[in-house]
């Protein structure tokens, strides 16, 4: 079974910058497209980034010229860098196939406040 571990997350103020991580294990993970999900205080998980295996990468409108996705596949691992950040990036962060094939992980929290 796959297993995710998200991790990074912190208090950030506005203007800020945080990398999110993610660890995927029981899995080939290079063959996956992955992806990063967010899910703010009573709104729906929604789709923030993915990448593909051949490191094509894709962003929401809103997080566009300010997040970027990369992954490590040595490391079985995804990351986001998160610049400029804003207090409407505030959220809990997943990552997960693009589809969400695999269980989810316990995410990390990000907050973005002055």
């Amino acid at each position: 079974q796959v297993q995710l571990v998200e991790s990074g997350g912190d208090l950030a103020q506005p203007g800020g910058s945080l990398r999110l991580s993610c660890a995927a294990s029981g899995t080939i993970f290079s063959v996956h497209h992955m992806a990063w999900y967010r899910q703010a205080p009573g709104k729906a998980r929604e789709l923030v980034a993915d990448i593909n295996s051949d490191y094509r990468v894709n962003y929401t409108n809103s997080v566009k010229g300010r997040f970027a996705i990369s992954r490590a596949n040595a490391k079985n691992t995804v990351y986001l860098q998160m610049d400029s950040l804003k207090p409407e990036d505030t959220a809990v962060y997943y990552c997960n196939t693009l589809g969400s094939t695999w269980k989810w992980g316990q995410g990390t929290q990000v907050t973005v406040s002055s």
